[in-house]
C-alpha cells in the first residue's frame, strides 16, 4: 500500500513538470477504461472545436482551458459511460438568479446549475452522433464563458 502511494505521489510530481499536451497523452497511454476509444474521439472533437483550447491532466483527467482559464472536464467513472463537465473554471462564480448561460439550441446539455452542464456518453457510436452538436455547443460554451471582458455573457 505504502509502494502505491509513493507511486501515485511521484506520477503527480512527473506530470507536473510535462506540457498540458504531453500530461494527456502519457494520461491517455495508461487508461485502462472500457471506453477508451470514444474517450479519444471526445479529446480530439474538443480540440478541432477552437484554437485557443489547450489541455492538462487537473482532478485526475484531461481537462481543458481557455485563456487559462478550466472550461471543459472529462469525468471518467468506468461503469458503461462517461462524462463531459463544461464548467466556469475551479472558483466556485456567484451567479444566483442568473439561470442558464445560455440557451441550448443542441439539446445536449443536462444543466447541472446555471454555470455548469454535463454530456453524458455510453460508447462510439453515442460520440460519433453528438459529434457536430458536441463542436457546437463546445464554441457556445467558450462565447458565454468569456471572462477576458470581465463578465459572462447573458445570451449567446
Amino acid at each position: 500500500m505504502a509502494t502505491d502511494k509513493r507511486k501515485s505521489v511521484k506520477t503527480a510530481k512527473n506530470l507536473k513538470q510535462q506540457s498540458g499536451p504531453q500530461q494527456v497523452a502519457d494520461f491517455m497511454t495508461n487508461l485502462e477504461h472500457p471506453l477508451k476509444q470514444a474517450i479519444e474521439e471526445v479529446l480530439q472533437i474538443i480540440r478541432s472545436a477552437d484554437g485557443r483550447i489547450t489541455e492538462q491532466i487537473k482532478w485526475n483527467a484531461p481537462s481543458f482551458c481557455v485563456n487559462y482559464e478550466d472550461r471543459f472536464t472529462l469525468n471518467l467513472p468506468g461503469k458503461g459511460f462517461f462524462r463531459l463537465i463544461f464548467h466556469c473554471g475551479a472558483k466556485v462564480r456567484d451567479n444566483t438568479g442568473a439561470g442558464q448561460l445560455f440557451e441550448d439550441p443542441t439539446g445536449l446539455l443536462d444543466w447541472a446549475s446555471g454555470d455548469r452542464a454535463i454530456v453524458k456518453f455510453t460508447d462510439l457510436n453515442d460520440v460519433t452522433a453528438k459529434k457536430d452538436k458536441l463542436k457546437e455547443v463546445i464554441r457556445m460554451w467558450i462565447e458565454a464563458t468569456d471572462f477576458q471582458a470581465g463578465t459572462v455573457h447573458a445570451e449567446v
